[in-house]
């Protein structure tokens, strides 16, 4: 591994503040060139590595942006350095760890939030990995070879899916996103493509004449201009459909090396004095520096751990481990699939959006299991010598949208046995994405789920942060079962989920396997659109619920424990039957008998519950007790628990006229 530091800026964190025993922070950014020998039998399976150009000594050359936020004294830290992998290029550990206003460029205070992280000592470090985003809003880049043939350019079947929620969109980017770098089409020719719409997902695809659509975009004075990176259709696309677009498409990066890049970054700043070009590592100047490191990442962010774990990157290029321990959440059964020629790492699977791409592949679970369609056996974990602990976690949204039971079953749904190196907990009926973050997936029908996964996840860190430094386990796993008889069917939630009046219960996400092609294993997709064996399904179970409908197993935070509503990890869109992208929703609670009755609601009103807001707190507050006394919640949450839910019982809907 051969790299290079380039730092721009080192400054102040948070105007100096003085995060007790770790003292004052500081902030380094910059960026690092890496040069990687395609050669070296850690690098062999990069694909495409073979083909990016190489310089006089055969090595490829390729760089990243990073970010660090240390202790001025690194000996006042706790030498433990926690690797938050961007998503999407935007840094998320301070937002969810320190409860800190989402900001890709933190500086101030109100930027490190309540300072948990801080407070603990840790060395925070972010990276590019994303190898397909462009710049802007702050996000983390990286710059990586385009692959060339011997006969010049690389291409290869390439399909981009398309949904847009607003009227009068007439041009949208190849590459989905405004922040994606689309791959080009080789030829304008729309008779070479082929585009198609439908309304849902499992409609039949309804072709677009040719002659509608162009090759095209739409420049700053109003002109349809040709484009090999757009798609134009002149009389706009249909709200909420799906138009699917299959072309061929040229000069795919390398985009293998995100995992690369983190995997030496870190093993540089853990164990180099200085770089290749002789500057000092800025974890180990005149300190003793890191001692252990782990990595944590949500959603895309988790799957690329997943991912990175599975294909033998936390093993660095001398066989050393990486991460001693991985905190993924909410990455469901997947895995990022980023190491194939036209990757899209963007993209992930649901109900509605993106159903085909690549994600949930088997193996889905860390501990060894059989492939009933193809006999053949895998885990993520299988190599003892490098593979960290693993801590993960998931809420009700991966169960229902991203097939989170097969992390725990075998593919037929029965119960796999507990590895002794990872612990899965699911947050009972909380939603994927944080709750203050945008809606999606169109107008979801029913209000958000506003509750908060943050404070376990901090209880978690620090149970990792244990299990790793002294061997004491973390809480046992605690996920839904099929013997336990919480782990159930679509059908039979929906028997069990208490008659709310006009309320709608979708699917689960089914999973099928799926063709792309016999060379997709090394790395390469020769079938597009991929071919979806509806003759064979792996089974996608979810928690049952209790009469509440609140789910009923797992870590049930105060706020499910002791209801105001039922809370899902699901929504539906507002124009079909179908999951509202990630999102959850809250039905809350009629707040009197009288009020209830007249709604017909089975389930028991707010007064029927709580004699007063006292009455209520003071249940939010021994259960919030009891899971500090769990290690499932830090001790200065229990009261930030507490407040939040008063806040929550004084903006409650008020229905009745003895609602007070």
């Amino acid at each position: 591994m051969n790299a290079t530091l380039i730092i721009e800026e080192r400054a102040p964190f948070a105007e100096g503040a003085d995060f007790g025993p770790a003292g004052a922070y500081e902030r380094i950014n910059g960026s690092v060139r890496f040069a990687i020998d395609p050669r070296q039998a850690a690098n062999r399976h990069i694909v495409d590595l073979t083909l990016a150009p190489a310089d006089d000594r055969g090595l490829v050359e390729y760089s990243t942006e990073f970010f660090i936020i240390k202790p001025v004294d690194m000996s006042r830290g706790n030498r433990r350095l926690l690797y938050d992998v961007n998503n999407r290029g935007n840094k998320r550990a301070l937002q969810f760890f320190n409860d800190a206003p989402p900001n890709n460029d933190p500086r101030t205070a109100r930027d490190a939030g309540h300072g948990f992280l801080m407070r603990r000592g840790y060395t925070v470090v972010w990276c590019g990995w994303q190898g397909d985003l462009l710049p802007g809003d702050g996000r983390m880049t990286m710059e990586l070879p385009v692959a060339t043939g011997p006969d010049g350019a690389v291409t290869g079947p390439f399909r981009a899916e398309f949904i847009n929620e607003r009227p009068g969109v007439t041009t949208v980017s190849l590459g989905g996103h405004d922040y994606i770098r689309p791959c080009p089409s080789v030829d304008l020719d729309t008779g070479a493509a082929t585009l198609t719409c439908r309304r849902l997902e499992q409609d039949s695809r309804q072709p677009v004449p040719a002659s509608d659509w162009r090759f095209a975009a739409v420049d700053a004075a109003g002109n349809v201009v040709p484009s090999a990176t757009s798609c134009h259709l002149p009389g706009g696309f249909r709200p909420g459909w799906i138009y699917e677009l299959v072309y061929t498409a040229k000069d795919p990066r390398v985009l293998g090396l995100g995992f690369a890049g983190v995997r030496d970054l870190i093993d540089f700043l853990r164990h180099a004095d200085e770089d290749a070009a002789g500057r000092a590592n800025p974890l180990r100047q005149g300190s003793p520096g890191v001692e252990k490191a782990y990595a944590w990442g949500r959603s895309q962010s988790g799957r690329f751990l997943r991912a990175f774990v599975y294909e033998g990157f936390n093993a660095s290029e001398g066989g050393r481990r990486v991460f001693d321990g991985v905190f993924s959440h909410v990455a469901g059964g997947g895995r990022l699939q980023l190491n194939y020629r036209f990757a899209q790492p963007d993209r992930y699977p649901r109900q509605h959006e993106d159903h085909l791409y690549p994600s949930e592949e088997f193996p889905f679970a860390y501990g060894r299991a059989e492939d009933p369609f193809t006999g053949r056996q895998d885990s993520v974990l299988k190599r003892p010598d490098t593979d960290p602990l693993v801590i993960h976690t998931q809420t009700a949204t991966e169960y229902w949208q991203r097939r989170g039971s097969l992390v725990h079953t075998d593919p037929r749904g029965n119960d796999l046995p507990a590895h002794d190196n990872v612990r899965v907990y699911l947050l009972s009926s909380l939603q994927h994405n944080d709750a203050a973050a945008a809606l999606e997936g169109g107008a979801p029908r029913y209000p958000q789920n506003p509750l908060p996964a943050n404070p376990v996840l901090r209880a978690l860190l620090s149970a990792l942060d244990e299990w790793v430094t002294d061997g004491v386990p973390p809480p046992e796993s605690r996920v839904p079962t099929r013997s336990g008889g919480r782990l159930i069917t679509g059908g039979a939630f929906r028997s069990g989920f208490p008659a709310v009046p006009a309320f709608v219960c979708p699917e689960p996400h089914v999973l099928h396997p799926i063709h792309r092609g016999a060379s997709f294993a090394q790395g390469v997709i020769t079938r597009e659109p991929p071919l979806e064996d509806k003759t064979h399904e792996y089974a996608v179970l979810v928690p049952s619920v209790d009469a509440d409908g609140n789910e009923s197993a797992g870590v049930r935070v105060p706020e499910v424990a002791v209801p105001l509503a039922t809370y899902l990890g699901w929504n539906v869109r507002r124009d079909s039957e179908v999951m509202a992208g990630i999102v959850g929703s809250t039905l809350p609670f009629a707040g009197t008998e009288e009020a209830r009755a007249a709604q017909g609601d089975p389930r028991p009103s707010i007064e029927a519950r709580y004699r007063s807001r006292e009455t209520y707190l003071d249940a939010v507050r021994a259960a919030a007790a009891a899971l500090r006394e769990q290690r499932l919640l830090p001790a200065e949450d229990v009261a930030r628990c507490v407040a939040a839910a008063g806040s929550r019982w004084d903006a409650r809907p008020r229905t009745g006229p003895g609602d007070g």
